[in-house]
């Protein structure tokens, strides 16, 4: 265990929760205290630990963070932490990947709702002082197949809420040992099997190489006319010129998106001119209860490094022994 106290950097607002839980180990340092990312990037080489939401971790950052141990991830996404260079520089990364599971999936199911019963529109309309009822007109959702792109805790959850609407769920993700999955949904072998059943897709999987762009035109043209394509994963996985396209010829009948592939998208985003898109700005697992749990679990992992053990949740192998 060590002896001395640790420095954290805290670069983002967050439940202070996590932070008091480590008090006694650790003097955490916050964002307000510095003028921007800059300011707290050019100090890093003073601490032992830094806990991150958006905040960026790249080899440039690592070389100045000579006491730097460990990147306690607030969430679960690591697209924001270059793992290879943190390895390298013998830091340990981990994060909380379970913990926002039934708000991220509750999310969904919202946005999955609000594009089939087009919310958006109804919703302008009365404001404008039009009150047409026969303008609305939407189908159930009761007896559809939901596709889950990516399964995990957050899929495993969705696929909860969709049994209790009365769907049919599907999933596809090769990375899940056979026999394993989402309670009550069927796997398919390809995306092609997947989005060719489904009459809307739910995408839970993390950005990576593999999944970058996995969502394109054959995917779209496979869900089709009457298909509703929901991301609240990562913004890159889909092909947003391709989403644009399927939405502006009809090829699909709306998407719900809380993740975009560049945050903030601009103010004119093409996706921002159809009606029947729904957005958000990336706030999923953004309830009160997972946003303390993320912020505990951060702290706890921290601990944990500073106690000499590596985290169940790490996503490398370094040794912490010393």
């Amino acid at each position: 265990m060590a002896e001395d106290r640790w420095r954290v950097l805290v670069p983002e607002p967050m439940d202070e929760a996590g932070p008091e839980s480590i008090a006694d180990v650790a003097d955490c340092v916050w964002y307000d205290e510095y003028d921007g990312r800059e300011q707290m990037r050019a100090d890093i080489g003073r601490f032992d630990a830094v806990v991150v939401r958006t905040f960026v971790v790249d080899g440039a950052l690592l070389d100045c963070a000579d006491r730097l141990k460990v990147v306690s991830k607030h969430g679960a996404g690591l697209d924001n932490v270059d793992v290879e260079a943190s390895t390298e520089a013998g830091v340990v990364v981990c994060n909380t990947p379970d913990v926002n599971a039934p708000s991220v999936a509750e999310h969904a199911m919202t946005l999955l709702l609000a594009v089939r019963k087009r919310i958006r529109v109804a919703d302008a309309d009365v404001r404008g002082g039009t009150w047409d009822r026969t303008k609305y007109t939407a189908s159930e959702v009761r007896g559809d197949t939901l596709g889950l792109f990516g399964s995990g805790s957050i899929g495993g959850e969705m696929a909860a809420l969709a049994r209790g609407f009365g769907m049919d769920v599907v999933f596809y993700d090769p990375y899940l040992p056979a026999g394993e999955g989402p309670l009550g949904a069927t796997r398919v072998e390809t995306t092609d099997d997947l989005f060719g059943c489904s009459d809307a897709v739910s995408v839970h999987t993390p950005l990576t190489d593999e999944t970058r762009g996995a969502i394109s035109t054959a995917e779209l043209d496979a869900l089709g006319q009457d298909g509703i394509l929901v991301n609240t994963a990562r913004g890159g996985v889909i092909d947003e010129d391709a989403l644009v396209a399927a939405l502006d010829d009809g090829t699909l009948a709306g998407a719900g998106l809380d993740v975009f592939a560049e945050e903030p998208p601009d103010a004119d985003h093409p996706l921002f001119s159809f009606e029947n898109v729904v957005v958000t700005p990336h706030v999923a697992g953004s309830t009160v209860e997972a946003l303390e749990r993320m912020s505990r679990g951060a702290a706890a992992n921290v601990r944990t490094v500073y106690e000499g053990r590596l985290p169940e949740t790490s996503v490398n192998e370094v040794d912490v022994g010393e």
